[in-house]
């Protein structure tokens, strides 16, 4: 009995001084982290990062600040700083230790950093020192790649998604054999597009909803003006960033001289392959590739296949350029019926549209216009548009000259509406405005017309109403 009392007492003490140690451990943990925050908080990294691989060796499930960057703070930023600092043999061993920083948030916080989003990071980072790190084009190929195939719903990263389809790019170019030809290279610019669409339409929904708040008379929080204006910004990174990049990067090598015969050779075997058939048809017409009678024959069998919005879209586009516009107009109807998402029916209606505005049929491309805003609320184009059309239109909608020219007043309040809705266009909103109105009655003309406060209405196909400023 005594012997196992002692045994009993020696085991508890142990117990005691294992989790007096542990204790004891953890404190200073917490000590290590709350110094280098403070070094890293004075922009002191170098100081902060003994206590800092102090805190990552010992206690690495202590605080996600160990492997994060937060305004300057964090294990982050001193490993980047150090990475700025050095160079050669020094400055590959801390770019190494950066993947290796990003391993080991995955390994501690897997909640937080999944693996996909662990690969994705670490791609961007191989890209980004692939010099350093002596990696070759299709070597980092192969890292995006597997992101892609692997976690395809980590892959949102507008760096990434366009150094994965320029290295795709430049491998095509070198002959090597991934992707192994033309068709392949096509399809990757179909893929990492997609992502990219289905981004930008994740953005624009969000969008929207403080664009119709804003609409309705309501004020937008500070915090939901940020969200809003971090949304246009995101949106315009990959659009005018990315998708225009990757259209440059692609070039030539998607002209109708490589399309045809491509798409000629292959047409049989894929003739019933709807995806297949979109996507050629799509490339075609993007490419202006529509007068070769192959285009006709991909819209015609993708309409036999899958008959989509689409699809009678194109229908549509044939039918106008055989001069056939009542046709043309009611393929163009049909394929606003059938599409269901309102951002991809504002597509629709937005071509439709923009193909009225330079026929110089107003009335119709207003309605249009219209409709789109409708949709999708934030791009104010359709505004800059009817604004344009106004001002197209002042000599042939007035009865007199001063009403002629106050019709620039209806056009600068549309121009204005732009701005108002869609920040990327406030600057040319602003202008365009200004332009208008320079050319609208001077106060010395409202002066002499004695109609200051009035309402003008405007004739034609415009039938709107403006009122004249007050002097």
């Amino acid at each position: 009995m005594k012997t196992r009392i002692t045994i009993l007492l020696i085991a508890l003490f142990v117990s005691f001084n294992l989790a007096f140690a542990q204790e004891e451990k953890e404190e200073e943990c917490r000590n290590n982290l709350s110094i280098f925050d403070s070094y890293a908080n004075s922009k002191k990294y170098d100081d902060a990062y003994e206590p800092w691989m102090k805190v990552r060796k010992e206690c690495p499930k202590l605080s996600r600040a160990i492997y994060l960057s937060n305004k300057g703070k964090g294990g982050r930023a001193i490993i980047d700083h150090k990475i700025e600092n050095s160079a050669g043999a020094e400055k590959l061993a801390f770019i190494k230790d950066l993947l290796k920083l990003n391993e080991e948030y995955h390994a501690n916080f897997t909640s937080k950093y999944s693996e996909g989003e662990l690969m994705m990071e670490n791609a961007n980072l191989k890209y980004k020192y692939k010099t350093e790190l002596g990696l070759s084009t299709e070597e980092l190929y192969k890292t995006f790649d597997s992101v892609f195939l692997n976690h395809k719903s980590d892959f949102d990263s507008a760096i990434g998604l366009y150094a994965y389809f320029s290295l795709g790019v430049d491998i095509y170019d070198a002959g090597v054999k991934t992707p192994p030809d033309a068709q392949k290279l096509f399809d990757k610019y179909d893929d990492v597009n997609e992502i990219i669409e289905d981004i930008i339409e994740t953005y624009t929904k969000k969008l929207n909803i403080y664009v119709a708040k804003e609409a309705g008379g309501e004020t937008l929080s500070k915090r939901e003006q940020s969200y809003k204006g971090s949304y246009e910004s995101n949106i315009e990174v990959y659009e005018s960033k990315i998708l225009s990049s990757m259209d440059k990067k692609l070039g030539d090598r998607a002209n109708c001289e490589v399309l045809v015969p491509l798409y000629q050779k292959d047409f049989e075997e894929y003739k019933n392959d709807a995806v297949w058939l979109q996507r050629a048809m799509n490339k075609m017409g993007e490419k202006e590739c529509t007068d070769d009678p192959l285009f006709e024959k991909l819209v015609v069998q993708k309409n036999t296949v899958e008959p989509d919005a689409k699809t009678a879209f194109y229908l549509g586009f044939l039918k106008e350029k055989q001069g056939k516009m009542a046709e043309a107009d009611r393929y163009y109807d049909q394929s606003f019926e059938l599409e269901s998402d309102p951002l991809k029916k504002w597509k629709l209606v937005m071509r439709v549209a923009e193909k009225n505005y330079k026929r110089g049929s107003y009335g119709k491309a207003r309605q249009q216009y219209i409709e789109a805003l409708n949709l999708n609320p934030s791009k104010g184009l359709p505004h800059l548009r009817m604004a344009a059309m106004y001002q197209k239109s002042a000599n042939n909608c007035g009865d007199s000259n001063f009403n002629k020219r106050a019709v620039l007043w209806l056009a600068a309040n549309e121009a204005e509406k732009a701005g108002r809705v869609d920040g990327r266009l406030k600057s040319t909103a602003s202008k365009t405005a200004e332009s208008y109105r320079a050319g609208a009655p001077s106060t010395a003309d409202i002066f002499n017309e004695g109609n200051a406060g009035q309402t003008i209405k405007i004739g034609c196909w415009i039938r709107r109403s403006v009122t004249v400023p007050q002097i």
